[in-house]
C-alpha cells in the first residue's frame, strides 16, 4: 500500500495505490495523519483509482480520514473507487456516510 500526497491551496490529494488490507492498513493510517497534519486541508480527496483490494481494513482509513476532516472543519470525498472496493463499501453502509463519486 502507498500514499502519494499532493497539496496545492489547502486542498489535499492522496492517491492510493495497491491493497488495503490488514497489512498495509496500520502505515496506511499513520501516513494518512501526517499528510492531514502537515497539510491542514480544507478540503481532502482520496483517489483510489490504484487500489488493487481493499478489506474491512479500508473502512477504517476511510472513516478515520472522515473523522480528522470533521475536526477541521473540512470537506471530505472518496474518488475512482475501484468494483470491489466499492463493494465492500456499500455492504458496510459507508457510502451512506462518506461522500463517494
Amino acid at each position: 500500500m502507498e500514499i502519494q500526497a499532493k497539496t496545492s491551496d489547502r486542498n489535499l490529494l492522496l492517491e492510493l495505490s495497491g491493497d488495503i488490507d490488514h497489512h498495509g492498513a496500520r502505515n496506511a493510517l499513520r501516513e494518512l495523519e501526517l499528510a492531514i497534519d502537515a497539510a491542514l486541508p480544507k478540503k481532502l480527496v482520496l483517489d483510489m483509482k490504484n487500489v488493487t483490494f481493499m478489506d474491512s481494513s479500508g473502512i477504517a482509513l476511510i472513516l478515520r480520514a472522515q473523522q480528522r476532516m470533521n475536526l477541521l472543519d473540512g470537506g471530505f470525498l472518496v474518488c475512482n473507487v475501484p468494483p470491489q472496493a466499492k463493494r465492500v463499501l456499500q455492504a458496510a453502509s459507508v457510502d451512506r456516510l462518506v461522500s463517494i463519486r
